[in-house]
């Protein structure tokens, strides 16, 4: 068998060498020859196509260290896929070793300590599933079928519960790592300390996390939620509506200002469906008869369709997710901002109405409360005093699209630069540089490389918004 290397290289497998790897591995070991390979190499961004030399789909723990044992042996290229929604395409590598944990989706809680322990290849609506059955969340993330990892790794900034609970990576009490040299770790606020600060924000460069323990809270199982929809002629009374409404909220609030095209969806009526609209999203963290007064204002300017009712927690997570399923051609580019000018409204309401396709969509998501409360050093995320994050996001079904909907978002995203940014959410940035990593973590990048180089120095884990072992 032959594989990619880190160096570029290319590796020659002997037949004794696979054997032992297929001795210690328990799980599947899957081929490009055998049929499973295409459906277990395909992951969520239908724009990725890549072919890796061999597939280890693991059961456990000890399939993740024989892998990455082997892996780091032959210096293999290494793509570690969690729920497959990286959208640079992280999960899956061409030619190389895809250490697939999508097996691995065991969720138990603990109701004496209110926690959650989830093994890394879980989704968030196993977590969720499991959580609320006792009317318990942490802070995950707002699609179900993103995976836990991913979203942790990266600092989980996107979750309906960041204002009142903090980020996903807030959250997290310890995680099972195994580390480049194939040492399995448990990291802790008191148990290799400094590895559990990287991890919390600092993406997939410190090992392979086999899993996950969060804080839970009381949540649901019915909150306020949902969405307000507005026709297009009202986007900017909408959204300058919004950038004043959101100054003085409380924690239990976190929304977000979407400009779209409403989807052809069951739960909009179809006089709306296709039309552009200005929404405004949002969670109630308490108790619905609380947040009534709170999203009154919403309310009070008559959107064409009023979405915002109580509804399961459980609903909510999974609200969008018939929209935006497996293989749906996507890319994307965010930056944070301190505020938001004038001319900066103007020119979101200017670019949504270029885009190529439908589907395609800006968020501008509400930071501030729990999350901002706690210092930008405390973990890897290095922007919680930032007030916003703006996205661009191009989903599309067609290959032939592909181009316009990258320069929309390229372009787009330049545009809005013209307005102070400070740097980006590490999960939804695209290959972008070593320069653009070392923005998005400020003053926390040199901490990163000073870890990486003692849990990774060869930077076998390099698949992800990548932090070179510091010399």
């Amino acid at each position: 068998m032959q594989f990619e290397q880190l160096d570029g290289g290319k590796a020659e497998i002997t037949d004794a060498d696979f054997q032992e790897l297929r001795t210690a591995f328990r799980g599947k070991l899957i081929a490009p020859d055998d049929k499973e390979f295409d459906e277990a190499r395909h992951i969520w961004n239908g724009m990725i196509d890549r072919r890796p030399g061999l597939i280890a789909q693991c059961s456990g723990a000890a399939d993740v260290i024989a892998a990455v044992k082997f892996a780091g042996t032959h210096s293999l290229l290494v793509a570690v896929r969690g729920g497959g929604h990286s959208w640079p395409g992280h999960s899956v590598c061409g030619g190389g070793l895809m250490i697939d944990l999508s097996r691995m989706r065991g969720v138990r809680v603990d109701l004496a300590t209110k926690t959650v322990r989830a093994e890394g290849g879980a989704l968030w609506g196993d977590v969720d599933h499991d959580s609320q059955a006792f009317g318990l969340a942490t802070s995950g993330g707002v699609v179900s079928t993103t995976g836990i990892g991913g979203l942790t790794l990266g600092g989980g900034s996107q979750t309906w519960l960041i204002r009142k609970y903090g980020s996903t990576a807030d959250n997290l009490l310890s995680a099972d790592v195994v580390t480049a040299n194939g040492d399995f770790l448990t990291a802790s606020e008191t148990q290799y300390a400094d590895l559990f600060w990287a991890l919390r924000g600092g993406g997939g460069n410190f090992g392979v996390v086999t899993s996950f323990e969060f804080r839970l809270h009381t949540v649901g199982p019915m909150v306020l939620a949902g969405a307000a929809f507005f026709l297009w002629d009202r986007a900017k009374e909408i959204t300058n509506f919004y950038l004043d409404y959101v100054k003085d909220l409380p924690d239990e609030l976190t929304t977000a200002l979407l400009h779209w095209n409403a989807p052809p969806a069951p739960f909009l009526p179809e006089s709306i469906h296709g039309q552009r609209v200005a929404i405004i999203a949002a969670c109630y963290a308490g108790a619905a008869e609380a947040g009534e007064p709170v999203v009154a204002p919403i309310r009070a300017l008559k959107p064409a369709v009023d979405l915002l009712a109580p509804l399961p927690y459980t609903a909510l997570q999974s609200f969008f997710d018939p929209l935006f399923p497996k293989g749906i051609y996507s890319y994307s580019k965010s930056d944070y901002f301190d505020k938001i000018p004038a001319a900066m409204v103007d020119d979101m309401i200017a670019w949504a109405e270029r885009k190529p396709t439908p589907l395609s969509f800006t968020h501008l998501n509400h930071f501030g409360g729990a999350m901002a409360r706690v210092a930008n050093n405390a973990t890897p995320f290095a922007q919680r005093d930032a007030t916003f994050a703006f996205s661009q996001d191009a989903f599309w079904h067609r290959p032939e699209d592909t181009a316009a909907n990258v320069k929309w978002v390229k372009d787009y995203w330049q545009a809005m630069r013209a307005h102070s940014p400070r740097g980006a959410y590490v999960n939804f940035m695209a290959d972008e540089g070593e320069d653009r990593v070392r923005e998005s973590y400020r003053g926390n990048y040199d901490r990163l490389a000073r870890i990486k180089r003692i849990y990774d120095p060869t930077n076998l884990f390099r698949l992800n918004q990548n932090i070179k072992p510091a010399r």
